[in-house]
């Protein structure tokens, strides 16, 4: 379909190598062990280390992993510089600011390891850099995000809709400018919330969480 029918058809819509990033503090945490919240993680200094990795499929992958371990992905959008996502956690032994920091971990690494084949060598020395002593002595080589995450638990299916449909507009939105409509963007959820098609990756609508078990899982 060309681009022009599109919008016409749319509407106005990896053991993981922790010597590279030992710790990510998080300030914010998460109380509850399950539920469904809109997260987002941001690159160190707004830095856009995704869009110049092409790390949009490592976001993917770790969505691959939540999965696998039983947890739903009700919306996401990938920026060049940061990550917003609704995800329905169900219980288990890990609590969820963990689960996030080893996310952020495994694509953190990745990242780094991107930059070193681009032969990177500026911005490394300036992620290196900012590495501050107590996590240099810790074994932390590379600054690659913020330090902490925000958050806030979607309850109710108006609260939830008010988040992604936020996250949906943040590629058009602002300095950005990165598509003439949300359904536009690639890596985002919004092709599936406005036009009814999944996109890039697939997601669970978060109506359908009324069925889902937020129970313990292995």
């Amino acid at each position: 379909m060309s681009t022009s029918g599109y919008e016409r058809s749319c509407g106005t819509r990896r053991a993981m190598e922790t010597h590279y990033l030992y710790s990510m503090p998080i300030k914010t945490n998460i109380p509850t062990d399950s539920g469904h919240f809109f997260i987002t993680f941001t690159c160190f200094n707004w830095l856009p280390l995704i869009e110049i990795t092409s790390g949009y499929d490592l976001v993917y992958k770790w969505f691959d992993v939540l999965k696998e371990n039983g947890h739903h992905i009700t919306g996401y959008v990938i920026m060049p510089n940061h990550v917003h996502a609704t995800i329905a956690f169900k219980k288990t032994k890990k609590n969820i600011n963990k689960i996030i920091g080893d996310g952020k971990r495994f694509i953190g690494y990745e990242i780094v390891k991107r930059l070193k084949e681009k032969n990177e060598t500026a911005l490394l020395n300036k992620l290196a850099a900012a590495v501050n002593n107590s996590d240099k002595a810790k074994g932390k080589l590379f600054e690659i995000w913020e330090d902490s995450f925000d958050w806030k638990e979607c309850i109710g299916d108006e609260f939830s809709w008010q988040k992604i449909n936020y996250m949906h507009h943040n590629p058009c939105s602002g300095k950005w400018q990165l598509c003439a409509e949300p359904a536009l963007y690639p890596h985002s959820s919004a092709k599936f919330y406005l036009c009814g098609e999944q996109g890039v990756y697939p997601v669970l609508n978060f109506k359908m969480l009324s069925d889902f078990d937020f129970g313990i899982s292995p």
